[in-house]
């Protein structure tokens, strides 16, 4: 059974990245918004079912939602517009745009939760991690922008997933499984050094302002920066460069998306689904699914909360794979 899903796992690799090479801005579009909510679902419910891989005590987990709720407040304010104080409105907004250092706290917080285990040293633990995140606002201003910016999109559908698959093959010595990891691990080298044809992408109006209403090219805009692929000191997202990131995105979130949905029975997520659960998720996707065709800028903030959460959600278990592994490379070591 490994071995199929090994085999599956390097079909989906090359079928993501033919199609993002081909239609990157569309794929990407599809997958966030018909993939998405439904891994979110699925996700959330499995972590659920496994206590969110908190050994000490789950109810710390509520802090994720706390902070879940700081860093989605505003933009769901702004999209129901309630009348509100303009100076609590302006608190929500201060709040909710320093969104960052409420990820890096949780990201350290989550670490703390595979060592600590009493409550005061938990409490400890949070306050330091929130004392870290202001430190960097004040002193590495832009090394919290990047993390904040990196671990929930990039980092989370990329490089997490290369670690959850480096560690499973580390524990079932499956070759294909190995395979499939080193060709995840190519694929941002074949990008960068294939030729493309830049006027042979376009982008329809309505692709472009859903990309401008939304600001999903902040991420681009960044990423082709750290490439030096800007011209004449602007940003251009039809350029070299720009649609070579364009692809790379493409093909991380659609493959992080299939690469769940493929692994139902190695992890067992499907397992945690009664029929009942199943009923709500699918109820609550296609719902979700209907707002973004109806308009996808609705959606995005609709979804927005969701899509946070399951992402510090996964902290914990991120933490533990990346200790998991450390413990995988002492073994062999001391061998």
């Amino acid at each position: 059974m490994e071995k199929r899903i090994d085999v599956l796992n390097i079909v989906l690799i090359f079928l993501s990245l033919i199609v993002a090479i081909f239609i990157p801005f569309k794929l990407f579009l599809f997958s966030y918004a018909i993939l998405g909510p439904l891994h979110y679902l699925t996700e959330i419910n499995w972590l659920k079912d496994k206590g969110y891989f908190v050994s000490s005590n789950s109810k710390w987990i509520k802090v994720f939602i706390i902070f879940t709720v700081f860093i989605s407040i505003y933009p769901i304010y702004k999209l129901f517009d309630f009348a509100l104080d303009n100076s609590f409105s302006g608190l929500l907004k201060f709040v909710s745009g320093n969104y960052k250092i409420f990820i890096l706290t949780a990201f350290l917080f989550s670490t703390g939760l595979l060592f600590f285990r009493k409550a005061w040293q938990l409490a400890l633990n949070l306050l330091a991690s929130f004392i870290i995140a202001i430190g960097m606002y004040f002193f590495l201003p832009k090394w919290l922008f990047l993390l904040g910016l990196f671990l929930p999109t990039i980092v989370h559908v990329y490089l997490f997933t290369l670690l959850f698959m480096l560690y499973g093959n580390m524990k079932s010595k499956s070759g294909f499984g190995f395979l499939g990891s080193a060709l995840l691990l190519l694929v941002p080298f074949f990008i960068i050094f294939m030729n493309i044809d830049v006027t042979s992408y376009m982008v329809s109006q309505r692709t472009a302002t859903i990309y401008d209403a939304s600001k999903f090219l902040n991420l681009n805009y960044i990423m082709t920066g750290l490439f030096d692929g800007y011209k004449d000191g602007k940003f251009y997202v039809l350029s070299p460069v720009g649609i070579k990131v364009q692809i790379f995105i493409a093909f991380a979130y659609t493959y992080h998306y299939l690469n769940w949905f493929s692994k139902t029975s190695i992890i067992g997520w499907k397992k945690s689904l009664t029929k009942r659960k199943s009923l709500y998720i699918l109820l609550i996707w296609a719902s979700a699914v209907g707002i973004y065709l109806y308009d996808f800028y609705t959606g995005l903030i609709a979804l927005y909360f969701l899509s946070v959460l399951h992402v510090l959600f996964e902290f914990p278990l991120n933490a533990i794979t990346i200790k998991s592994l450390f413990r995988f490379k002492r073994k062999k070591v001391a061998v």
